[in-house]
């Protein structure tokens, strides 16, 4: 029987569905299939490490059928994270994805750079929110109230942590991704060199209004 779509936790037979939405959401938050050839970097990169090492963080929208159209995943602790991730999660994909040779040539190289400096993630500028999070959900599902809801679900499971505030990344073009951030009262944080990044930061109390600033 068909169900309204809901938030629920993530599960092992939503892995597949995971690496898809992170794969058709990944080109600044467009289709990422023309830019990378194995399908399977972006989500080694951005979703698949956290539902592994970490699945009671991550949440995902069901379209009522049982297939997951969304998600929202992270880390209460963005240093230990770094840790699992060299320690636990590399050790996985590096025959798939080995490290490039020499200076990355492509966008695909640039990524699997990416892979193995983990470390990358901790800055000193983000130690005072140190959970992080990614969510993406499919087009059609984005502007519906979702998104907000995904939030509202993986900020409650940090508060039950006892973690007090989280931080992301996210490409400073993506403007539609910034308005959202910006609704839900994340605030720009102070990261000297960003680069194309933007780094927004909030408290986990609610779901909105608790802007956290420079």
């Amino acid at each position: 029987m068909t169900k309204a779509p809901h938030v629920r936790p993530y599960r092992s037979a939503d892995r597949e569905a995971l690496a898809d939405i992170c794969v058709r959401t990944a080109d600044n938050g467009g289709d990422s299939r023309h830019l990378y050839p194995d399908p399977g970097l972006m989500p080694a990169l951005f979703a698949a490490p956290y539902a592994h090492l970490d699945p009671a963080l991550t949440f995902v929208l069901d379209d009522g059928t049982g297939r997951a159209v969304g998600y929202v995943l992270g880390t209460a602790d963005t240093r230990g994270f770094v840790r699992a991730f060299r320690e636990r999660w590399l050790p996985l994909v590096t025959d798939r994805f080995p490290a490039p040779a020499g200076p990355p040539g492509t966008p695909a190289e640039e990524m699997t750079a990416l892979l193995y400096r983990p470390d990358r993630m901790i800055l000193r500028q983000l130690d005072a929110y140190p959970a992080h999070l990614h969510i993406d959900l499919l087009p059609p599902w984005q502007r519906r109230g979702y998104g907000r809801e995904l939030m509202h679900t993986f900020l409650g499971a940090l508060r039950a942590r006892g973690v007090s505030a989280v931080h992301l990344s996210m490409l400073t073009a993506n403007t539609a991704a910034r308005a959202f951030y910006d609704r839900l009262g994340f605030g720009e944080l102070d990261v000297p060199g960003p680069g194309p990044l933007t780094y927004l930061g909030r408290s986990t109390e609610g779901c909105g209004g608790d802007r956290l600033g420079r």
